[in-house]
């Protein structure tokens, strides 16, 4: 029997109506706040699924569709799939729903305690575990009582590393090799008995534990209550480390079409869950957006790509009107939104939150309002604001700034910098955590991310006003053309700097998204010192996942110098210098493991081979394994700058290193040496300076600015207003844009809704097939599938808007033709098909030259005609009407060979187009034997040699070509007639 449900205020026989409060109160909340935040929760009418379950129909069988392959887990009752024509993609699909469905029936309505172990990484509802592989290898070592040095003890501490026997094949995936030493002694076979609501129970426990005892205790219970396969998939979930072949947008969009955009907004998967169990009930347009004090997905700039300079300014969409990209100086920070809101109950009257971009909450650190004690930021924001300004929310990079030496410092300090402030406030001598704000998503109860990029940095500078060193705002240069890229990125890797950013002004904030709006420019692209760092490897790492078992990255060194061996140092020494894993391919892998096969030596830190390597003390970076200096190789690596690090031997390191190519050319003792390396570096830094790195401040150029689009409160105390439509071509229609447009008309998705509110029409988030509403799109995304899936639906290719946009008539629309329909009902398309001829020529709209071309070559030729043209032109001839003086058919009786002493002549080229245009035919040798004239080419000389030669070869021809000079061909092409051969024949 299972509740009604509409009914959640009952619970049928044998179900606690409150165990899923209390699983959740135990997450943090009490049943209070349960009640207050979340008062129409769903409940769920019976209880969770078996754990098994979880990876049986959905883990397994996905792992199963994943394109790439990797260490092969025994499978347990994965149940019939047979034969499918659905793609990879379809059928993973098609494998969630099916579980969404299982759960909705068996279960009810409230998939939360099965999607945050499906996506541990993103419930943020748990506290962290604290353990991380070697600490749960020990765990199963004691819990076990298996002896640290065996074989399946030393597999499990040292996971990383091939193995002794089959535990190889699992080298760099713990949770793999655990599953091989739990099936050996397992406490049970068949799959346990735990639910999905137990396990959430004890992973509770987990995260609150007090220390390893409790640990042990817990991991016994599920070691008790499990498989080895389970156990596994546990041990994913605690790693964080699922890697199922589905993502996150895949999951929550299947579970409710609005899932993916209120997690963007919110990151909580409890939200989600709890606000859209419902298929039907759609998340309202303003419950979309960025809210104040909720964490949101920020939008991150695209990896760096191997295109030119000039091919990542294409990727930005300058246009004639507006050229402009921004240049931003990339930070080595941590990402960090700020929240502000005016609260009575908080000293000074304003609360604020801080949020990281894996949403991990740091308002502890930074503050939560101006008289917080400990708030290594807030206390010092007072004056930061612009008067008028109530709220907001700010992204920007949180960075630590050293004031003795005036510059930022690296990543790894910030939160060593955050504490001591809040132990030593108003200390101006020691590093400080800084926020660089380069975003502004909300203002005065106003939310931005549907202006510009451009309209958002103005609304910035007025609202934030910045306290030095405290909070500022982060500039960025103009630039229009793609050289401004290098000199700017040569400043910024002489100051130790991570990069650029380039970023498109004329784009929307996009959340949760990776585009081309935003592009990294990191240092690879510099060569100072890509030419000659041939060093020696000295050391070996494996790897993890697909590079597991075998070393994946290397590290390289120095050879002493002469200094170091006067001073009794071994000549075969090397001195520890960089760590490079990044540009090896499969076969360089391959060459690397044939050329130091059976060298490779254990790393022994209690005995480690001093006498031959020198690493750094303390925290050095120490190898897997390492490799005497003379049985090895040489490889040379391409990095952007030098830097201090105290990870190496020489207290430097290369930043960004990168493998570039085997030097197998090269003995050992060729490799660089420490003294060559300080002549080559310092070499470098004279060319730099040659360079002019300090490139001087470009001065911004003066932006046009078009209607008013952004009031900001300080200055009036308006809120922010949208800035106008530019015709009413679309009133009152309604649109719902689905995807982004590709060529011709290529926009993101929000510059195609910008664009359609500038001329009128209006926006809707939800698409409402056969309402009048004009769907839009040019990809098949998941939204656009589902329609063309419920049939019914037409939907407009944003190329519509674009021929509407060029017929320069502000009132009249365009009909819909076949190239405008993406996807469209038989009736639609019909339609369509009336507002073309046979051939797709337009019967309303003005075509250009190129759809004109395009529709011409579309033709079809008549095969069947037995209309000849040559009989034709000679019948014409015959019957003396004579032709006009076309130039297409002055040639047309010729079979012409060009001969030129020089195959690249140019005359020759210009000659045969001439031939080629006036209908002759072109001979590529002599041996066609209905050849009518032979054109030579060259001097006088050239043309004498050239006719001797050709008369040998057609010696013995019954009929032999006319042999002419070129100027044949041209005086014949100026007079627009046929000449006669004899005053031009070649003797």
């Amino acid at each position: 029997m299972t509740q009604p449900r509409g009914d959640r205020g009952s619970s049928p026989a044998g179900v606690d109506v409150n165990e899923d409060d209390t699983q959740y109160m135990a997450g943090g909340m009490t049943l209070e706040e349960l009640d207050e935040h979340y008062p129409n929760r769903p409940r769920n009418h019976s209880d969770t699924l078996p754990f098994h379950v979880l990876f049986e129909t959905l883990f397994n069988p996905l792992n199963e569709h994943k394109k790439s392959s990797g260490p092969r887990i025994p499978r347990t009752k994965l149940g019939p799939h047979g034969p499918s024509k659905l793609s990879p993609h379809e059928q993973r699909r098609h494998i969630i729903e099916r579980f969404i469905s299982r759960w909705r029936n068996d279960v009810g309505d409230d998939i939360f305690p099965a999607l945050r172990l499906i996506l541990p990484d993103k419930d943020r509802d748990r506290g962290v575990y604290g353990l991380k592989e070697n600490a749960i290898g020990k765990l199963l070592v004691k819990l076990m009582k298996i002896d640290r040095n065996s074989e399946d003890g030393y597999n499990l501490l040292h996971w990383k590393l091939p193995g002794q026997t089959t535990a190889s094949r699992m080298a760099g995936d713990f949770a793999g090799r655990c599953f091989e030493v739990l099936s050996k002694r397992p406490m049970r076979t068949e799959v346990g008995d735990m639910s999905v609501r137990e396990v959430n129970d004890h992973l509770d426990k987990l995260a609150a534990s007090a220390g390893e005892k409790e640990n042990l205790r817990i991991f016994e219970e599920f070691y008790q209550r499990m498989n080895a396969e389970e156990l596994m998939w546990l041990i994913r979930i605690i790693l964080k480390q699922m890697k199922v072949g589905a993502t996150e947008k895949t999951f929550l969009h299947l579970w409710h079409p609005d899932a993916e955009a209120l997690f963007n907004v919110s990151s909580s998967l409890r939200r989600v869950c709890w606000e859209l169990y419902d298929p039907n009930h759609r998340l309202e347009q303003e419950s979309a957006g960025v809210t104040l004090m909720q964490c949101f997905q920020p939008q991150l700039a695209q990896f760096q790509m191997p295109a030119s300079f000039q091919k990542m300014v294409e990727y930005l969409r300058p246009t004639e009107e507006d050229p402009e990209y921004w240049i931003e100086e990339k930070l080595d920070g941590e990402r960090m939104q700020l929240h502000m809101v005016e609260d009575d109950n908080t000293p000074g009257g304003k609360r604020f939150a801080f949020w990281s971009r894996k949403a991990k909450d740091y308002t502890y650190l930074y503050g939560n309002g101006f008289e917080d004690e400990r708030g290594a930021v807030t206390r010092y924001l007072k004056d930061a604001f612009a008067s008028g300004v109530r709220n907001l929310i700010l992204d920007g990079e949180m960075i630590t700034w050293d004031p003795e030496t005036d510059k930022i410092m690296p990543f790894g300090t910030l939160k060593t910098a955050a504490l001591a402030e809040q132990n030593n406030p108003y200390n101006n001598k020691g590093p400080r955590p800084v926020y660089r704000v380069f975003d502004i998503l909300y203002l005065n109860d106003q939310p931005l991310t549907r202006y510009t990029l451009r309209d958002r940095h103005r609304a910035l500078e007025k609202a934030v006003v910045g306290v030095r060193r405290r909070i500022e705002v982060h500039g960025h240069e103009v630039a229009t053309s793609p050289d401004a890229i290098e000199p700017l990125l040569r400043k910024v890797v002489a100051e130790a700097s991570e990069g650029l950013v380039l970023k498109n002004p004329r784009s929307m904030y996009r959340l949760n998204s990776r585009n081309d709006d935003w592009l990294k420019v990191k240092p690879e692209y510099m060569d100072e010192f890509g030419e000659s760092l041939d060093c020696v490897v000295i050391g070996g790492y494996y790897g993890s996942g697909k590079r597991g078992g075998t070393l994946s990255s290397f590290l390289c060194g120095l050879r002493a110098s002469e200094n170091h061996i006067h001073a009794g140092a071994n000549p075969e020494k090397c001195f520890s210098f960089f760590k490079v894993g990044g540009g090896l391919t499969a076969d360089d892998y391959a060459e690397i493991r044939h050329r130091t096969d059976g060298r490779w030596k254990e790393w022994n830190p209690k005995k480690p081979p001093v006498e031959y390597i020198e690493l750094a003390n303390g925290t050095a970076e120490k190898p897997d394994l390492w490799i005497r200096p003379k049985d090895s190789i040489v490889i040379e690596a391409k990095a952007a700058s030098v830097g201090p690090s105290d990870q190496f031997a020489l207290g430097i390191t290369l930043r960004f290193p990168r493998f570039r190519r085997l030097r197998s050319d090269k003995r050992w003792d060729q490799g660089l040496s420490v003294q060559e390396f300080q002549d080559l570096r310092r070499r470098v830094e004279e060319a730099v300076k040659d360079k002019k790195m300090n490139v001087e401040r470009r001065k911004r150029r003066p932006t046009k600015r078009a209607k008013k689009e952004l009031v900001i409160a300080g200055t009036d105390g308006k809120p922010v207003q949208f800035a106008g439509e530019k015709t009413n071509m679309f009133e009152g229609l309604e649109f719902c844009v689905l995807s982004e447009s590709l060529k011709p008309f290529r926009k993101t998705k929000a510059e195609l809704e910008t664009l359609i509110k500038e001329i009128g029409g209006r926006i809707s988030q939800r698409a409402v097939p056969s309402s009048g509403m004009i769907l839009v799109a040019d990809k098949r995304v998941v939204k656009v599938a589902s329609l063309i899936k419920g049939g019914g639906a037409d939907i407009i290719r944003p190329l519509w808007i674009k021929d509407c946009l060029a017929q320069h008539d502000d009132s009249a629309l365009l009909p819909y033709e076949e190239r405008h329909l993406f996807y469209a009902t038989d009736e639609m398309r019909e339609m369509a098909r009336q507002h073309t001829d046979m051939y797709g020529d337009s019967y309303a709209r003005v075509i250009d030259v190129d759809e004109l071309r395009a529709i011409m070559n579309g033709m079809p030729k008549n095969e069947e005609s037995d209309f000849d043209a040559d009989e034709f032109l000679k019948q014409l001839e015959e019957r003396g009407h004579g032709l006009p003086p076309l130039r297409s058919t002055l040639f047309r009786r010729c079979v012409v060979h060009v001969r030129a002493p020089n195959v690249d002549d140019l005359n020759a080229l210009r000659l045969q187009h001439y031939i080629s245009f006036g209908g002759g035919r072109l001979a590529s040798g002599l041996k066609d034997e209905s050849i009518t004239h032979i054109v030579l080419l060259g001097d006088e000389d050239e043309r004498q040699d050239g006719a001797i030669t050709v008369r040998k070869e057609l010696k013995g021809r019954r009929k032999l070509p006319n042999l002419v000079t070129g100027r044949w061909v041209e005086d014949t092409w100026k007079e627009k007639r046929l000449l006669g051969e004899e005053k031009y024949i070649q003797p």
